[in-house]
């Protein structure tokens, strides 16, 4: 983000004027749009709901109910559903609270694992009448499944395979920017970033990636820019549509959400969030210390998919967790790729993508 914000002070004092840093490339519309437009424009059928979790966030989710019309050599016919956590971009709206209030802003991946996976997963399962889903998770998508799929034993039975792509759970070996957070103390940390939302998806990320990032002379810089947080694999970047990745990137999250990161971070543990203090704790947990999440809880048939060059779910991280899994069912291993490969990267429907599917095809049977 530093690197961003030295080359957004450079285009303003000489690229908007002199053109020093090359043309525009061409603005693609998807980055003014909403999910919904973006799977419209790309010729899919798009239906918009709204989960209301216990206590009281509404999460915006999006459905593709199926594929393109006379388009059966390119969709596998699908149902496909896509959520989000409170606090991002799409979920910023509660019965109680106000987004601009510190108690809104009250929560990490404990509440998205216990409120907002179950709640989403219980509307898809009635609305659709079906008894069972495939559940897909990326990075913290896959955090939330695991401590809700070996917490919620009623939750899981709903789950016909977890596909987790870059999965986190500990992070005792990530060599990523949490590192150096995790060296804030906590005080300090709320001090400088507040107690509300943390990196905001805000004008700014859009006017780098429309102003900045679109500029021939400078898309590489931006690229490093994101690979330094999550890893470096330039080949398979389309930098063509980096505007668009800037533009809802990052989507936003809690300040708590981060500290309970960089709290894993220091202890190498897969715990819930600790509240500051044993008393705290004992009005949270019962307990005067965050209780364990057990991964060997978690029996849920799980395929996963990690980067041999992902520095936020280190290899190291990622051995620890596999050999905790009791229904590990698949697992690949793919050398060159970082943490954001997984939803990006140019061969990802050859290396990934096709074997999810053909899996869920054998899974259906």
């Amino acid at each position: 983000m530093w690197l961003l914000l030295t080359v957004t002070s450079l285009i303003s004092t000489l690229g908007t004027t002199h053109g020093y840093f090359g043309k525009l490339h061409p603005i693609s519309p998807e980055v003014t749009m909403n999910i919904s437009q973006m799977i419209t424009y790309w010729g899919y059928p798009s239906e918009e709901y709204d989960v209301v979790t216990e206590d009281g966030y509404i999460l915006g989710i999006n459905r593709i109910p199926y594929g393109k019309k006379n388009s059966e050599n390119i969709d596998a016919g699908y149902d496909v559903w896509l959520g989000n956590s409170r606090g991002n971009t799409w979920a910023r709206r509660n019965l109680y609270f106000s987004p601009d209030s510190v108690e809104f802003w009250a929560f990490s991946f404990d509440e998205m694992a216990k409120y907002d996976l179950p709640a989403t997963i219980d509307f898809i399962l009635k609305k659709t009448g079906q008894d069972k889903l495939h559940y897909v998770g990326h990075s913290q998508g896959t955090t939330i499944g695991f401590i809700a799929f070996s917490t919620n034993p009623k939750l899981a039975k709903r789950i016909k395979t977890f596909y987790a792509l870059a999965p986190v759970a500990t992070v005792k070996y990530t060599k990523s920017l949490l590192n150096k957070l995790a060296l804030v103390p906590s005080f300090l940390f709320k001090l400088i970033f507040g107690d509300k939302i943390f990196f905001p998806h805000q004008f700014f990320e859009q006017f780098l990636a429309t102003e900045v990032c679109s500029r021939e002379t400078v898309a590489l810089l931006c690229s490093n820019a994101l690979f330094i947080i999550c890893g470096f694999d330039t080949k398979n970047l389309n930098v063509s549509r980096l505007d668009v990745y800037l533009s809802h990137n990052p989507a936003g999250t809690s300040v708590q959400d981060v500290l309970h990161w960089s709290q894993a971070v220091k202890s190498g543990k897969f715990q819930a969030f600790d509240w500051g203090s044993p008393a705290q704790n004992m009005l949270h947990y019962h307990q005067p210390t965050p209780p364990y999440y057990n991964l060997t809880d978690m029996h849920v048939p799980i395929a996963v998919w990690n980067g041999g060059n992902d520095l936020l779910a280190d290899p190291q991280d990622v051995d620890l967790l596999l050999s905790k899994l009791p229904n590990l069912i698949y697992h690949k291993k793919i050398p060159p790729y970082n943490h954001l490969d997984f939803i990006w990267a140019m061969d990802a429907p050859q290396v990934i993508y096709n074997d999810i599917v053909s899996m869920m095809g054998e899974n259906n049977k």
